[in-house]
């Protein structure tokens, strides 16, 4: 199997792993846990784990890329993971799935401008008609239903804005580094600029409340989509371009709106009963053509327009 399938798998099940996460954090959140304590047990966590596997790579980095470091822990870890906490505690798990999903329509524009990519008029387009489903579904927060909020989906939006940056601006390090040095020290500079913000949350948490479900679920969310889901995201990361990796976002929407529909389904009383609405699935097919539209290949009208 060539590094390339391997990169491909493991993008799908970074993406796997994240869609069951909407639905098992907002679990947690606010009732057991604050949001800004549930991201300092993440990082921390997180961060830890992959200490221990940097161990067993002796790999050091050059003082140039120290800043660069610096900036993807800032925006890939700490304001990625508090943004989105902070915003899934507010708003629906469905809503804010689908809201990540505008991740690679801010990837190709950002590196259009950093990366010098080029914007062709197919990916302008894309970035039209998924800017245009992303913007609604946010506006959608302020219609009441469900466990929609307009803040919570501003926040999830920020946060995908903040990943789409450090995406883009990891990718050289990625070429020049083993994937787990340059996590471990993200991960560092994520837990220097998340601390001040969450630690105070973290010490008043009750943890004698916590059931043997919430302990397995706190588990899952730091072990699963922080450790597991950033090292394979990593790993892909060096075999194809960031416009890929965001690409499969697209899975993640499926899979909490599978879960969701499971649970609303079975749960007569359920909370996400209103969470998937024909306005806000309308918005998910415009967000999945806009990126469709930027991560494909040239289509054959826009061959025919360019020659």
């Amino acid at each position: 199997m060539s590094n390339k399938i391997k990169a491909h798998l493991a993008l799908l099940s970074v993406n796997i792993i994240y869609g069951a996460n909407y639905l098992v954090a907002k679990g947690l959140m606010p009732n057991k846990i604050e949001a800004s304590a549930l991201v300092f047990l993440r990082i921390s966590g997180a961060g830890l784990l992959f200490l221990i596997l940097k161990l067993f790579i002796k790999e050091q980095v050059e003082r140039k890329d120290i800043p660069r470091l610096a900036l993807c822990g800032f925006l890939g870890i700490a304001t990625n993971q508090f943004f989105s906490m902070n915003g899934l505690s507010l708003t629906s798990p469905v809503d804010a799935a689908i809201i990540i999903t505008a991740m690679p329509i801010f990837t190709v524009i950002i590196s259009y401008f950093l990366l010098k990519e080029p914007l062709t008029l197919q990916r302008i387009l894309g970035i039209s008609i998924g800017g245009i489903g992303a913007v609604l579904l946010i506006y959608l927060g302020n219609s009441g239903l469900g466990t929609s909020s307009l803040l919570g989906n501003i926040f999830v939006c920020i946060n995908a804005l903040a990943f789409a940056f450090y995406l883009v601006i990891v990718k050289p390090l990625m070429s020049k580094y083993k994937p787990v040095t340059v996590i471990v020290w993200t991960f560092l500079f994520g837990f220097i600029f998340m601390f001040p913000f969450c630690i105070e949350k973290l010490i008043y948490t009750d943890f004698s409340t916590f059931a043997t479900s919430n302990w397995v679920s706190l588990f899952y969310v730091v072990v699963g989509p922080t450790f597991l889901a950033y090292l394979l995201n990593m790993f892909a990361l060096q075999f194809v371009k960031p416009t890929v990796s965001s690409s499969y976002i697209y899975v993640q929407p499926a899979v909490a709106m599978i879960l969701v529909g499971v649970i609303s389904y079975f749960m007569v009383n359920s909370q996400y009963k209103g969470d998937i609405t024909i306005p806000k699935l309308l918005c998910c097919i415009l967000i999945f053509c806009g990126v469709y539209l930027i991560s494909s290949g040239p289509l054959r009208w826009f061959k025919k327009s360019n020659s």
